[in-house]
């Protein structure tokens, strides 16, 4: 299935119809400020297993993010965080940024990374918050890569190219114009650190 969803001024009813797929423990393409994300609710584990499939990682080994609606609900899922990584999160965000933070007990261990973190997201896109809103809770995500090996490091921008190689795989996927195909800057903010660990579309001084 293949949803078209405007960025200007996303369908409530159109939405609503992604939502209720996530909802059902349902599998999505959806866009973000940087590249199309798999998504799917954090409720449902079997759903996380076979986004990590789709990627060809092992659930253990897959890098997950959370997409958060806003900065507010970021703090419901991770550990207190300090003065400056607050106002680090304030700026930033919404933006194409990845934090690493310290997971609280309201992630599921099987989201976290080994060392009990987990990356958090709140993308600048009216299509993605809307969607995430409407669910009622953070999703999780990854993004959308090719599975060919001379093309690993491919991102796929073209929401009816995905839909043509993931449509069979993936309950639905929301064709929200092309996507970027620049990730997102990444910032370990855990264990009370501030480093930039990758550079992508997001600028930022540390």
């Amino acid at each position: 299935m293949l949803l078209r969803i405007y960025q200007d001024n996303p369908n409530s009813r159109e939405v609503n119809k992604v939502a209720d797929i996530i909802n059902r423990g349902g599998i999505v393409v959806i866009p973000t400020d940087t590249l199309y994300a798999f998504v799917c609710s954090m409720e449902f584990k079997k759903s996380v297993e076979i986004i990590a499939r789709l990627k060809g990682f092992s659930l253990k080994k897959a890098m997950y993010s959370m997409l958060c609606a806003d900065l507010s609900s970021v703090s419901e899922y991770v550990r207190p965080m300090d003065k400056d990584v607050f106002q680090l999160l304030k700026q930033c965000l919404p933006g194409p940024y990845t934090f690493i933070m310290d997971a609280n007990n309201n992630v599921p261990r099987n989201y976290q990374n080994a060392n009990k973190t987990i990356g958090i997201r709140v993308p600048a896109n009216s299509v993605c918050n809307a969607i995430i809103q409407a669910v009622g809770c953070p999703l999780i995500g990854t993004s959308v890569r090719t599975l060919d090996e001379e093309r690993e490091s491919e991102y796929l921008t073209d929401p009816e190219l995905i839909h043509e190689l993931f449509g069979s795989q993936v309950d639905a996927v929301v064709d929200g114009g092309i996507g970027e195909d620049i990730p997102s800057t990444v910032v370990d903010c855990s264990a009370g650190n501030m480093e930039v660990i990758r550079y992508g579309k997001g600028e930022i001084e540390i």
